[in-house]
């Protein structure tokens, strides 16, 4: 029988079991992993040894140690098998479905990213979009999330700014003609209903979401009307689309519906919000392709025009 060539490569399934046997230096977890049997992994070592006529594993009182040959080979396997799990990942992932969890506002996800998902998901067929909307912060690694949209505080050093925003009041082309009440200037909106999000401090006087732009405007002591509260602030912008009153605007979010003609600012006053939304995403989940997509997507939509 002619003998096999140096450089013969003994079977993958022998070195896959010895680049976990070496790993763990037990061959009892190396089976575990491999879902083999204790013995049947320590058959394998021992066929790979005979194949390669070395000892690979110093076997010690409870305890394995690598041989210098098995420490060589260690090093080789550990690098050819990781380069070939990289390449079947790459050869895999683009025929398989992926997954991209993402969290935000309410007010943002319906208002603004909602309406442009479609265009996303048109263009990246291999992508399931996972989205959750709330009030919360969510742990990003812990509750299986590789990013979120996030209404931060402006200069926060977390993740990266999107966009700021400004807050102008904003209502239905309606509501000034069918009521004939004037809305010129901002003192009008005495004459007017202000819906608003509920918050802490609203059980008298003057909404706290209008707060700042009243303050801003010299209106502070402003008693409007009337008052509607939502418990969202898609909520109020839907009320304000039917005309029910006059709500603070805040763009980008209604930016889409000022474009369509279903908002108007019936005054040129806005101001700069102290707040913006951020890009944060989980570091382990960087890399991933969908993450990586959809987030060259959503920079691209944030320099693009409001949708009309």
């Amino acid at each position: 029988m002619s003998k096999k060539p140096i450089d013969h490569l003994p079977p993958l399934q022998l070195l896959a079991a010895f680049e976990a046997a070496a790993r763990h230096l037990s061959f009892t977890q190396a089976a575990e992993e491999r879902f083999v049997t204790q013995s049947a992994m320590s058959r394998q070592i021992r066929a790979l040894e005979d194949e390669l006529g070395v000892t690979l594993f110093e076997r010690r009182h409870r305890a394995l140690a690598l041989t210098e040959d098995g420490q060589r080979l260690h090093a080789a396997c550990a690098t050819a098998l990781n380069t070939l799990r990289v390449a079947v990942r790459a050869v895999r992932e683009p025929h398989q479905r992926q997954v991209l969890a993402l969290t935000t506002t309410p007010g943002f996800a319906s208002l603004w990213l909602i309406p442009r998902l479609t265009a996303f998901t048109r263009a990246h067929p291999g992508i399931d979009v996972r989205l959750d909307a709330g009030l919360g912060n969510r742990n990003l690694a812990s509750e299986g999330f590789d990013l979120a949209i996030r209404y931060s505080p402006v200069g926060a050093a977390q993740g990266q700014q999107l966009f700021a925003e400004s807050m102008l009041p904003v209502c239905s082309p309606r509501l000034v003609g069918e009521l004939g009440l004037p809305l010129r200037e901002p003192a009008d909106l005495a004459r007017h209903t202000l819906l608003h999000l509920a918050m802490d401090g609203d059980s008298s006087g003057m909404p706290a979401e209008w707060e700042p732009w009243l303050g801003a405007w010299g209106l502070a002591d402003l008693r409007p009307a009337a008052r509607l509260s939502f418990s969202s602030y898609s909520e109020a912008i839907a009320a304000a689309v039917a005309g029910q009153g006059v709500a603070l605007g805040r763009r980008p979010l209604v930016d889409a519906l000022l474009a369509s003609g279903q908002l108007v600012t019936p005054f040129d006053a806005g101001i700069a919000s102290a707040r913006a939304y951020r890009l944060i995403i989980d570091p382990a989940a960087k890399t991933r392709p969908a993450v990586k997509a959809f987030e060259q997507w959503l920079l691209a939509q944030c320099l693009a025009p409001a949708l009309g």
